[in-house]
């Protein structure tokens, strides 16, 4: 009889842990996205990155059924001009805190696939080389906004 009801328990408990282990060392933070004028426009993701693991990790690539593509993307200054570049992929360091924000990294929606509105919510799966796909939950502010409340 206990051995019956011990089993589910084991079941549960072994799943959570490779869940856990999917996603080890990796957290995802405060991913949020600004609203779109129209579908097929461009989107943009912001987020924040933090590896509480003991090695490092290497995120490289991004998707969501959103978006007819995600690409890590970087803006910076060259000279007296502001350029944005691809990456190829973001190493992410033992205790290193990666914030994703404005005029600097993020996650760029290529050809999105529906009006993103304030208030929305949507998935976005983020892979990394070790932890393997992470899944979170994007927020969509306003058209303005600069950061996540």
């Amino acid at each position: 009889m206990l051995q019956r009801l011990l089993a589910p328990l084991l079941v549960f408990l072994l799943a959570a842990g490779i869940a856990s282990a999917a996603g080890a060392g990796i957290r995802v933070e405060k991913a949020w996205a600004r609203a779109t004028p129209s579908a097929g426009a461009t989107g943009v993701v912001y987020l924040t990155l933090v590896n509480t693991g003991p090695t490092a990790d290497r995120l490289i690539g991004a998707s969501t059924p959103l978006a007819a593509a995600a690409g890590l993307h970087i803006m910076m200054m060259e000279g007296t001009l502001m350029q944005m570049h691809h990456v190829d992929a973001l190493d992410v360091k033992p205790g290193e805190t990666v914030l994703f924000k404005p005029s600097g990294l993020h996650i760029m929606l290529t050809n999105v696939k529906q009006v993103l509105k304030p208030g929305d919510r949507f998935p976005l799966t983020l892979d990394f080389e070790k932890a393997g796909a992470v899944e979170v939950e994007v927020t969509v502010l306003p058209v303005g906004a600069s950061s996540y409340p």
